[in-house]
Order: structure tokens, then C-alpha cells, then sequence
């Protein structure tokens, strides 16, 4: 399954807009999906609280959403990985334009075969990401096999079976080529456990899902 993220899709274009613009951000964001924009603000909050020297993943950056959450001179080894070059590009933009891009190196790779070693990072991030890949299930154990052990997965993702506009959403995007199988909240749950995760927390928010698990071995 081969989706269209290479080709800047607008989607990703409007997202990004949205998180960076909160007030109309959040009205279009529970319009949309019926969710609270906010949850994704408090996600992010996390990374700001991590200490110097922490090293991170945020896969796939996106437009740099995550970025969002980390100060100037924090002083984290931050690693910006997504499919595309496009992508990255976005997220060195908004990095520099926040005055943290010398925390942040880049690199493009699959979510499905990371470019990394096992247990190599403290957190890793995942912001409206796992409906994006052909393979959300690859993914958690990918982002799992390259945690520390007691170290944070954290993201969020749209999920099935979550009403009528979550479905139509997904059958635009579907027919977009930006979204993927993806995965119901039940499934999170297994893939996490499965990927030796434990302390799964699963907020349910509308379509979308905010999940934190730790890593356990």
C-alpha cells in the first residue's frame, strides 16, 4: 500500500495550519472530528518536560507538530524521521522558526523498518500518525523495539469505529491516498501490549485516540 505523503498532500497542509492557529484550530478541530484540540497541546507538553540529554523520536514529523512542545535551550537529542523529504523540510522550517532547531537532526526512513537500534531512544512520538502508514501495526512494534526500556510512547491517531463523521473523514482520506488501514482502540491496546508496552493509557476524544504506554523490557 503505497500512500501519497511524498506528494505534500493539502491534508497535511491543513493540519498543521490548524495546530499552529488554536482559535479557529480548535472550533474546526471538534467540527471535524468532534475532538478537543487540546489533548493534543497536553501530549505535546510532555516532551518540554523531558531533562537534557533525553534523546527522542517523533515519527513521522509531519510538519513538525510535536516540536511544539519543546523549549529553546532544553538541550534534548531530538530526531525528526518521516517518509518524506518534503516533510522534513516542513519540520526544519518550523524548528528554526521556534529557535529549537539545534536540538533537532533529521532523517528519512520508514516507520515499517526504522533506521535506528533497539532501545536507542527515551520517547518516542507519534502525533496523528499510525493512520497514516499501510501498516499501523508494524509501526507500534517498530516504535516499541527502538524504546529504552521505561521509556514513553506517546501520539495519537483517528480510529475506526468512532461515528459518522470519524467514518467520513477516513473515506475522504482513503480516497485521498493519505490514510491508511488503520486501527480500532482495541487494536491499540494489543499492539502496545504486544510490543512489550505496559501502562497503556487510552484517551478517546471524538475520531481520535491519545494513547501513552511505557516500555517495560
Amino acid at each position: 500500500m503505497r500512500l501519497r505523503w511524498d506528494r505534500d498532500p493539502l491534508w497535511g497542509t491543513f493540519y498543521d495550519w490548524m495546530v499552529s492557529h488554536p482559535q479557529p484550530g480548535r472550533l474546526l478541530w471538534r467540527l471535524g472530528i468532534g475532538s478537543d484540540l487540546d489533548l493534543l497541546y497536553e501530549a505535546a507538553g510532555e516532551l518540554g518536560r523531558l531533562p537534557a540529554g533525553a534523546r527522542v523520536l517523533d515519527v513521522p514529523c509531519g510538519g513538525g507538530v510535536a516540536l511544539g512542545g519543546v523549549r529553546p535551550g532544553q538541550g534534548l537529542d531530538y530526531v525528526a524521521c518521516d517518509i518524506s523529504a518534503l516533510m522534513l523540510e516542513r519540520t526544519r522550517q518550523y524548528a528554526e522558526e521556534r529557535g529549537v532547531g539545534d536540538q533537532v537532526t533529521y532523517q528519512e526512513g520508514d516507520v515499517g523498518a526504522l533506521p535506528f537500534g533497539d532501545g536507542e531512544f527515551d520517547l518516542v512520538a507519534s502525533f496523528t500518525g499510525l493512520h497514516c502508514f499501510p501498516d499501523p501495526h508494524q509501526a507500534v512494534r517498530e516504535m516499541g523495539r527502538v524504546l529504552k526500556p521505561g521509556g514513553v510512547l506517546t501520539g495519537s491517531t483517528l480510529l475506526r469505529g468512532r461515528g459518522v463523521r470519524a467514518d467520513l473523514l477516513r473515506a475522504a482520506g482513503t480516497l485521498g491516498g493519505v490514510l491508511g488501514p488503520m486501527c480500532t482502540a482495541d487494536d491499540v491496546r494489543s499492539w502496545t501490549a504486544e510490543a512489550g508496552l505496559g501502562d497503556v493509557d487510552l484517551r478517546l476524544s471524538g475520531g481520535l485516540g491519545y494513547f501513552r504506554a511505557t516500555k517495560l523490557r
